[in-house]
This record gives structure tokens, sequence and C-alpha cells, in this order.
């Protein structure tokens, strides 16, 4: 199967390739990875593909993968109705 053809992050439609072209460019982190190619910040927030991206980081860098650092979360605090935000549109 080709590199294009294996989807690492289903939420951005990120596939293997696009992780290791960014890996070939010296982008190495997955803070990196994510501000480039929004890795880790669709709906699951990283749930399915923080692990995969965090073992190809290792193969490349030759490391362990516990070695490798895992995205920062920023979780919502609270929900914002829609209504909230257009009746203060107006204001």
């Amino acid at each position: 199967m080709s590199k294009k053809d294996i989807i690492i992050c289903r939420c951005e439609d990120i596939t293997l390739a696009d992780i290791h072209k960014c890996l070939e460019q010296g982008y190495t982190t997955f803070e990196e990875l994510k501000r480039i190619l929004r890795v880790g910040m669709g709906p699951c927030q990283g749930q399915t593909c923080s692990s995969l991206i965090q073992k190809e980081i290792a193969i490349f860098l030759k490391k362990k993968a516990e070695d490798v650092l895992l995205q920062k979360t920023r979780p919502l605090v609270t929900g914002v109705k829609l209504q909230d935000i257009a009746d203060s549109a107006d204001e």
C-alpha cells in the first residue's frame, strides 16, 4: 500500500506521505506538525492519530516513542450558544 493511501489523521485527512514530507522538511515535533498539517485539531482532538504520529516521529528520529512528546491539549472550558454570539454582535 502506498503512503498516499494510508490515512493517519482521519479528521483532517492527513496521509502518511504528508507526515513523512513534513518530517523530511525538518518539522520533527508533534506541535510543529500540528501547526503545519492541523493533525490533532479535528473533532477527536488527536484521540485516534496522536499515537500513530508519535510513532512515526520516533522512527524518523530513531528514538523510543515514549521519548517523543505528544501534543498539548487545550480543551474548551465551556460551550457557547450561537444565539449568545449573535446577540452580542448587536451590542
